[in-house]
């Protein structure tokens, strides 16, 4: 019986193969081979302080082994609330290590959203940095949720000379004063031995390696199960799209965070497979990472379509020589196209959209970096994964080139939602996967996004819920209705707008709701606009509040 072909194989460029066998297993073996292969070589440099394959994979097994010894094992969940740092990389695989599973935490989540998924993770044990932004957050939730201890990886100790001498000299004041007791243990206790550690058997399609979060349709979060099999096959996938990579040569520039699932894949474990150096930052700032463009030369750049539109629209652009980079991969946000062809023009770099979801560890789809890269498409199904068009309700294919919802399956996709068997036979139907986004194919297999269904907003590329911050709006006693939508922003891509409608005789201000947020929401999260109402919002005729409706009304507003 004949190979099943399909449309889009044949727009793949002559050295990618759609059907060429993917490798999957243990995550940790990534670093293992680049320790084996490239012992000498730079991986990680943060801040201008390097570090070798071998210096990183001797602590990533002394973390494992201290871990281990600390009782992490398989069943057990470790949550890592740090930037882009050498301790990330080597608490991640750390833990992967140990077979237990990885739970990622966005150091600016708000307090009742680090609790919310600490419990449902069932995360006992956390690693985090130790400067204040992070560390009492994370403090607070010893005391009120099931987190019983934190490991500390001290900021200062990862930074060269002088940066570290002048940091605790001016900066001092960010460090949190940490307790000296049983319930914080410092990294430097859990490597503090030979780090002669064996892994335990790993069942790489079953053993959960990472517990991700996303709001899913409902906002609700949700934690994807993603296996071993799971990342390594997308990451075995990302590699096959670049033909010519030169392992252990290249430099990777890591500036959108590894706890995103986008980073992790694309730039992190991406790096260590294929043994490039990672020059990271801890927080995106455009004129630092221009500069380290600049000084480092790197030669692949993945980052959200905001970040590609403020280095365009950099005024002092010209003085910065780009032209060291060799592939730009966007994500997490459609990518305009004047944004993708100023790009391309000014750095000489091929700049490629892809699509993904964290359900699929997370990439589906990319432009291919030779031959026809289409302007407004998502570009052609990854190696091994099947993409069909469906009609919403019914699953029944659409025609070719009908907008139809996106479903896919492939190696990549994950086991299902971390205790939540009903969502997650909601969005699996004939063992496809529902993205819930509206696309189409062309003829030539090429996908394009018409609308997203989900109500998510994408702020520099991260997903910002309405859900999350109507709850929060909603706990104001003044309030009597509220609802939350994203707006385009030419530097943010989108940001959140909030409708309010106070009770009656009640009036409010948007200082004082600011007020009010600030410690139930993250940064990211809050408000960039809020318009009082003292009419009821516009409702469907089932009586909810009607977001189409109130988008409309505000695009019009803004037209005339």
């Amino acid at each position: 019986m004949a190979e099943q072909s399909y449309l889009w194989e044949k727009s793949y460029p002559a050295e990618i193969h759609w059907n060429t066998p993917i490798w999957t297993g243990p995550i940790f073996s990534y670093l293992d081979q680049s320790r084996r292969r490239f012992p000498n070589r730079p991986a990680f440099n943060f801040m201008g302080r390097i570090w070798t394959w071998e210096e990183i994979g001797n602590l990533t097994d002394r973390m494992a082994k201290g871990l281990h010894d600390h009782g992490v094992e398989k069943g057990v969940k470790v949550g890592i609330c740090l930037p882009n740092t050498p301790y990330y990389l080597i608490a991640y695989y750390a833990i992967a290590k140990t077979g237990a599973t990885i739970v990622n935490f966005n150091p600016l989540y708000a307090e009742r959203e680090l609790a919310h998924q600490i419990e449902d993770s069932q995360t006992d044990l956390m690693i985090t940095f130790d400067l204040k932004i992070a560390y009492d957050k994370i403090e607070k939730m010893l005391q009120t949720t099931r987190l019983n201890q934190i490991v500390i990886c001290p900021f200062v100790d990862i930074l060269p000379f002088p940066k570290n001498f002048l940091f605790s000299l001016f900066r001092s004041g960010e460090i949190a004063d940490v307790p000296n007791d049983d319930r914080h243990i410092f990294i430097s206790r859990l490597t503090d031995n030979d780090g002669v550690f064996t892994p335990p058997p790993i069942d790489i399609e079953n053993d959960i390696a990472l517990l991700q979060y996303t709001g899913g349709t409902t906002g609700v979060p949700k934690g994807a199960m993603l296996t071993h099999a799971n990342l390594t096959a997308n990451v075995e996938q990302c590699v096959s799209w670049f033909h010519d990579i030169h392992h252990g040569q290249e430099k990777m520039l890591g500036v959108i965070p590894f706890f995103h699932v986008f980073a992790m894949t694309a730039i992190m474990n991406f790096s260590v497979k294929c043994g490039f150096e990672i020059v990271a930052l801890p927080r995106f700032d455009l004129g630092e990472t221009l500069a380290l463009i600049d000084k480092e030369k790197p030669h692949f750049f993945p980052a959200v379509p905001a970040i590609y539109n403020a280095i365009n629209n950099h005024p002092k652009l010209s003085t910065y020589d780009l032209t060291s980079l060799r592939y730009c991969i966007s994500g997490g946000a459609p990518l305009p196209i004047e944004v993708k062809k100023k790009f391309e023009g000014t750095t000489g770099c091929i700049l490629v959209e892809g699509y993904g979801l964290t359900e699929a560890s997370p990439v589906v789809c990319a432009n291919p970096t030779e031959g026809n890269n289409k302007p407004g498409s998502i570009g052609l199904p990854f190696p091994s994964t099947i993409v069909e068009l469906c009609e919403p309700k019914s699953g029944e294919p659409v025609p070719l080139g009908e907008a139809g919802e996106l479903c896919l399956k492939g190696p990549q996709v994950m086991k299902g939602y971390w205790n939540k068997p009903e969502e997650t036979a909601k969005i699996f139907r004939n063992g496809f996967l529902r993205t819930g986004d509206v696309a189409y194919m062309d003829q030539e297999g090429y996908v394009f996004i018409v609308d997203r269904i989900k109500d998510l907003i994408l702020v520099n590329g991260y997903n910002v819920y309405p859900r999350t911050i109507e709850e929060a709006i909603y706990l104001h006693p003044a309030v009597e209705e509220c609802v939350v939508a994203g707006l385009p922003n030419k530097d943010r891509g989108e940001i959140p707008k909030a409708w309010i409608k106070p009770k009656h005789g009640r009036l409010l201000t948007e200082a004082e709701m600011r007020e009010f947020l600030k410690d139930k929401l993250s940064p990211i999260e809050m408000p960039r606009l809020i318009e009082f109402r003292d009419k009821p919002l516009p409702k469907t005729m089932i009586g909810k509040i009607s977001r189409k409706e109130i988008l409309a009304e505000e695009f019009s507003s803004q037209e005339r």
